[in-house]
């Protein structure tokens, strides 16, 4: 089988057509007013082995012939400060369970099969005007019964983002439309005026088929 070339973050930017002005005229209004995003717990399952590749493709590993399974997506957005400023130069760390629910971490409980072409984690850092962007693939929701507890977490990725000159803030993405948002046990601990702000937006879809969510991220 023929390898498969991972997409590179220019080639990503070119085609999903996402240049600092095009971007901008996506910016929902309601963003341009929020406060810094709500805090949301690590969990127990950041990356603990590396799988020689943490870049913006998730969907393929280096040097593997096969991509990911799931359903793939795109996810992009921008770093600001509170006032509104872009932050170049961000750190943006994201990890997230497969298509199952699993994470590809040695103590994730959850019986689903580990994706061994999924990388399931990706560090970048924002461009010039504070954007950052990855492909990567709808997370599957889980049950915490795996680990003790009741009830189920929605579908979800972690973020950690960090800047040199703010507080770093981590956070998780959620999917709008996902039914198990009303119960999810982590997103209810953000004040109910902020949750909005840990939501996704989806966005046009790609010329590709893929659909695209924007998710901001503020830092005090």
């Amino acid at each position: 089988m023929t390898e498969k070339t991972k997409i590179s973050r220019r080639d990503f930017g070119r085609k999903i057509g996402l240049t600092a002005a095009g971007v901008a005229l996506l910016q929902p209004q309601a963003l341009l007013a929020a406060g810094v995003t709500p805090e949301q717990v690590k969990g127990p399952f950041y990356p603990d082995s590396d799988v020689g590749d943490t870049d913006m493709d998730l969907t393929m590993i280096k040097g593997h012939a096969e991509s990911a399974q799931g359903e793939q997506i795109f996810v992009h957005g921008q770093v600001r400060d509170i006032d509104g400023n872009p932050l170049s130069n961000a750190t943006v760390d994201i990890w997230q369970a497969n298509a199952a629910g699993r994470y590809r971490h040695r103590k994730d409980p959850n019986p689903a099969p580990v994706d061994l072409n999924f990388q399931g984690w990706g560090i970048i850092q924002t461009d010039a005007e504070g954007y950052y962007r990855f492909k990567t693939i709808k997370p599957g929701a889980y049950s915490l019964t795996f680990l003790g507890e009741e009830g189920w977490r929605a579908q979800h990725i972690h973020y950690m983002v960090s800047h040199d000159e703010h507080q770093p803030v981590t956070t998780q993405l959620y999917f709008p439309g996902d039914p198990l948002i009303e119960q999810d046990l982590e997103i209810v601990k953000a004040p109910e005026e902020d949750r909005w702000m840990l939501m996704s937006v989806l966005e046009e879809k790609h010329e590709s088929g893929l659909d695209i969510y924007r998710f901001d991220v503020v830092l005090a």
